[in-house]
């Protein structure tokens, strides 16, 4: 198949809009592959996405108008799987959802080929459940276990709706054909090399005395990690990133971070390359499903320092691009909060690191590997083989 099909020929799936994270930059270079074709997603708070997502017509469902769903639109994660499935796709001929929840959940016509892009199964349904849910007793609990069960069920029962899976990682390739039972095919998400380079020879010297964090502020992220191991080292962190666990941190960790952590909130695009060119290292103490700021470091000549597992495997050679590490007794030890192995790993990851020449040439080539065209040539050759003509 050399054309793909226009744009009213097509349904675009995505969980939500309502901020351009990772997930949303990976839908605008598909929506820019289909012109005019429809984004059908749960809710879209205007103004929250790109220009270019917000010129594709949008079509939500009935939990836009849900009382209260801007500020606490989670709560409403048992009506998500019915939400999704209430769109009418039947007139499509190619429905390719993006998804991290229920997108992949939508019901395509009989003779339509669903492709899915699979940020990851459902974290906080499968293997992830007592990260973000660490209270196990009590009514509430019990509910909330039983509403997870029935979620789990629909999740591996909806599977059967897609075509094709394609994963951001080997990682979550891995998950998908455990939880799905299914192949997926590994498309490393875009990432905006050409924004985030090297500083430039006019420049003044990145100072390379703070480290970095980039990340939504959530349970998994293990950011009190960073904030404890560069706080045993002496050295700033700065966290970038805003999240349901901001709060929370900032009062374990005392109302300023302590006298070597800066929580920075969203900056903008500028302000997070400058951050990155001057950083020692980028952290990541969490096991993510891919990690497009490792990335984005790297593109900027920073290595990073990161856990041995997820989806960084695929981004960072261990002593070539950064430090990798892994606590010692982690999987007796996972659920047990910011336990102590977990902190002096880091701390010697990062000691590490600051002893190793790294060769900014090497990082910001292993970077470009992960650029933009390149999830557009790896994306269109996965839509074509499954597409007949």
């Amino acid at each position: 198949m050399s054309e793909l099909p226009p744009g009213d020929e097509v349904a675009l799936v995505h969980d939500w809009l309502t901020g351009m994270r990772g997930g949303e930059k990976v839908l605008a270079e598909i929506a820019a592959l289909f012109p005019g074709a429809p984004i059908h997603t749960l809710f879209h708070f205007p103004g929250s996405v790109s220009r270019e997502l917000e010129a594709h017509p949008i079509a939500t469902s009935f939990l836009q108008r849900a009382p209260g769903v801007r500020r606490h639109y989670r709560r409403y994660l048992p009506f998500f799987p019915a939400a999704i499935e209430d769109f009418d796709l039947s007139d499509k001929k190619l429905v390719v959802s993006t998804s991290h929840c229920v997108a992949k959940g939508a019901i395509p016509g009989p003779d339509a080929v669903h492709l899915c892009y699979c940020h990851s199964p459902m974290r906080y349904a499968w293997d992830q459940e007592h990260a973000y849910f660490p209270r196990r007793r009590g009514l509430v609990a019990r509910l909330r276990g039983q509403a997870l069960s029935r979620l789990r069920a629909w999740d591996v029962a909806s599977a059967a709706r897609v075509d094709a899976f394609a994963a951001n990682s080997s990682f979550v390739a891995r998950r998908i054909e455990r939880y799905y039972r299914r192949e997926a095919t590994v498309i490393a998400p875009p990432v905006d090399v050409d924004f985030f380079t090297p500083a430039g020879d006019g420049d003044e010297p990145p100072a390379r005395d703070y480290c970095l964090t980039v990340a939504a502020l959530a349970p998994y992220k293990r950011i009190e990690t960073a904030v404890a191991a560069c706080q045993r080292l002496g050295v700033e962190l700065r966290v970038v990133g805003d999240g349901p666990e901001r709060r929370a941190i900032e009062q374990r960790t005392g109302e300023s971070g302590g006298a070597t952590t800066r929580f920075l909130g969203r900056v903008d695009g500028d302000e997070l390359r400058r951050l990155y060119r001057g950083a020692l290292a980028l952290l990541q103490p969490g096991i993510e499903d891919f990690g497009i700021a490792p990335v984005e470091a790297l593109a900027c000549g920073t290595p990073v320092v990161a856990r041995g597992r997820g989806g960084v495997l695929d981004i960072v050679e261990d002593g070539v691009h950064g430090v990798l590490y892994e606590p010692a007794g982690s999987a007796a030890g996972e659920a047990a909060g910011e336990a102590e192995s977990h902190v002096s790993a880091l701390a010697a990851a990062i000691d590490k690191c600051r002893r190793i020449e790294f060769n900014v040439l090497n990082l910001r080539g292993r970077a470009e590997g992960f650029s933009r065209s390149h999830f557009r040539q790896r994306f269109l050759s996965f839509v074509r083989s499954h597409v007949v003509p």
